[in-house]
């Protein structure tokens, strides 16, 4: 009889770990296929779509404090912040994985990291969110976006591309990453604007920031 294929070990997501910060190391960004595995991904997306099909996320706003505001012509997805969210056993893994993640950048690149905030987004089909950074103007705090996407079957004629552009206000080069299912990308909040192209499908993500201790 065939053994059946067992859970990925922590040594494989030790390496995806490593990989992950060697290519922030390099780059100041990296992409990281099949970050968490599928079955983790799987429930993540579960616990995403029956909270967004009970009402819990909100329109996105921009800006913070008195300067928040809402302009779909600028950025069209809900979210829900994870502390507000039932803290799922899918939710708790994925929590353990960006602390081994914030210990390895902390220990590589001494960022000084300490502390994780993240939301679920939802992109209904033709939203998108124009070119930004995701640093604010009046605080450092925000150092290493990390953006999991739980995607299924996701396809390029889909759009909804991450755009990170790679040499600061200049709109070449740049990236597009597909938000596949499993894929982590991650980057240096203050240096890479970016954007995400209008999806034809929705579009689901799990996005958070390491921060500095404010």
């Amino acid at each position: 009889m065939p053994t059946p294929p067992s859970a990925p070990s922590r040594s494989d997501l030790a390496a995806r770990i490593a990989a992950a910060v060697a290519g922030v190391a390099r780059e100041g960004y990296a992409v990281v296929p099949d970050f968490l595995p599928p079955e983790e991904v799987t429930g993540l997306r579960g616990d995403c779509l029956a909270l967004w099909e009970a009402g819990r996320f909100a329109p996105a706003g921009i800006g913070r404090g008195g300067q928040r505001q809402r302009n779909g012509a600028i950025r069209g997805d809900a979210v829900l912040w994870l502390d507000e969210a039932p803290q799922s056993a899918p939710l708790q893994r994925y929590a353990t994985a960006l602390e081994a993640l914030r210990l390895a950048i902390n220990e590589r690149l001494m960022l000084g990291v300490f502390e994780l905030e993240a939301h679920f987004a939802v992109y209904p089909a033709g939203t998108g969110y124009r070119r930004h950074l995701d640093r604010f103007r009046d605080s450092d705090l925000r150092t290493l976006t990390c953006v999991l996407y739980l995607n299924e079957a996701w396809q390029p004629e889909d759009g909804g591309q991450l755009r990170l552009y790679l040499d600061g206000a200049a709109d070449a080069p740049y990236l597009d990453v597909i938000p596949a299912a499993g894929t982590l990308a991650c980057f240096l909040s203050a240096d890479f604007p970016h954007e995400v192209l209008p999806a034809r499908r929705e579009r689901l993500a799990l996005t958070g920031w390491l921060r500095r201790r404010g």
